[in-house]
């Protein structure tokens, strides 16, 4: 078994295996140095200092070495030659394998303005990257984030937290508009701003101002916002460039079906790049969460040692910025649902938000600074349950209740 990431999801896959029975040959690729970790930390808690790295890492070295998993870190996996059933690595080495697991991630996408490979640009996506993060953090510095979705703003509140100043450029009117929609993107707006943010919304970047072939500012429609670094999180992309040269379905990701298998039968994918046909959900699913990389490595492993149990866990996240902490659970993505139930108080950021279709049924939930209510809203949506929105924005209505 060759399994391909450094992630939680490549982690987790051969965690797996072990625990499943499988007593053959593992072997685990990925191209940082680093031990396998999982990525949340790096926006959130690492990134703030309020946690070490090793808190971050799936499992020690001594781990991979009981459990006769051959870790190869620093080693990038170039190619995969289906066929042959063989990977090709950036050592020369070729190692053959019976099945695969592909939990390669995503990529950060980029910016395409001029100066945008000016130093001081940065991207998170790896440990190093939250380091460089880091680094321009502290009272005086000048930061400028580009992109308000969760990255951004999380990277954002990281860095007012050391009294970094701030400014976060969006191009839609408020941040997090496309998920959330205009009533809770405006808590989230109002949240950062309460916390010295400054936030150009509706706005458009034209290129990075340099000084030395260092990022000196950033121009936004016609005004040059000085800067002594810039974070750029404007999304990611999956990477499926060993899929590709696998001749993989892909689109939108690695098409997999609903146990995680893609069209090989020999090849598996889990995490950010599996494009998952969801049979609970109805559709094609690929999310980039951190449930998802904890929870689908042993359904995929399940599957490719015989048995045929599909995935069916609703996506999850969850973010913290300064004193809001929330979580996320279920798929509403826009166009999908009719209206939004909040339930609680919005104004002091202590509410359940509901998002229902158009016969009353939830999608999706997200509470914020409200907690252990997740695995009772949790089955509100996996029984497809038609709710009344007045009882449902009650909080005296139990959710069994409903």
């Amino acid at each position: 078994m060759v399994v391909i990431g450094g992630g939680l999801a490549g982690a987790k896959t051969v965690e797996a295996l072990r625990e499943q029975g499988y007593d053959g040959q593992v072997s685990q690729i990925t191209a940082e140095r680093h031990l396998p970790y999982e990525r949340p930390p790096l926006s959130k808690s690492y990134l703030a200092g309020e946690s070490a790295f090793d808190d971050a890492v799936v499992h020690p070295a001594q781990w991979y070495q009981d459990n006769r998993v051959d870790l190869r870190t620093g080693v990038r996996a170039t190619a995969v030659d289906a066929a042959a059933h063989r990977v090709r690595l950036d050592d020369g080495e070729d190692l053959g394998y019976d099945k695969l697991v592909l939990a390669t991630g995503a990529v950060p996408r980029r910016l395409p303005v001029p100066g945008g490979d000016a130093d001081g640009v940065h991207y998170l996506r790896t440990r190093d990257d939250s380091d460089a993060i880091r680094s321009v953090f502290g009272e005086g510095r000048r930061l400028v984030v580009i992109g308000g979705g969760w990255i951004g703003l999380e990277v954002a509140a990281a860095a007012r937290g050391a009294g970094t100043e701030v400014t976060l450029v969006e191009a839609a009117e408020l941040p997090l508009l496309g998920v959330l929609g205009a009533e809770l993107a405006t808590v989230f707006a109002e949240l950062h701003r309460g916390h010295g943010v400054r936030l150009r919304l509706g706005a458009r970047v034209e290129e990075f101002a340099t000084d030395g072939g260092r990022v000196a500012g950033v121009r936004v429609d016609g005004e040059t916002i000085p800067a002594d670094a810039v974070v750029v999180g404007v999304g990611v992309a999956p990477d499926v460039t060993l899929a590709e040269s696998a001749g993989l379905a892909v689109d939108n990701g690695v098409l997999v079906d609903a146990c995680l298998r893609t069209s090989d039968p020999d090849i598996y994918a889990v995490g950010d790049i599996a494009n998952h046909d969801h049979p609970l959900l109805g559709r094609r699913v690929r999310v980039e969460h951190w449930a998802t990389a904890l929870n689908q490595p042993a359904v995929a492993v399940a599957a490719l040692l015989g048995g045929a149990a599909p995935y069916i866990e609703l996506p999850y996240f969850f973010s913290d910025q300064y004193d809001l902490g929330m979580e996320y659970i279920g798929f509403a993505p826009p166009g999908s649902y009719a209206r939004v139930v909040v339930r609680g108080d919005l104004d002091k950021r202590e509410f359940v938000a509901f998002w229902l279709d158009g016969e009353s049924r939830i999608l999706a939930a997200m509470n914020v600074n409200v907690w252990d209510v997740v695995d009772q809203i949790k089955p509100l949506i996996t029984g497809g349950v038609r709710v009344d929105a007045d009882r449902l924005a009650d909080p005296a209505v139990g959710y069994a209740d409903l």
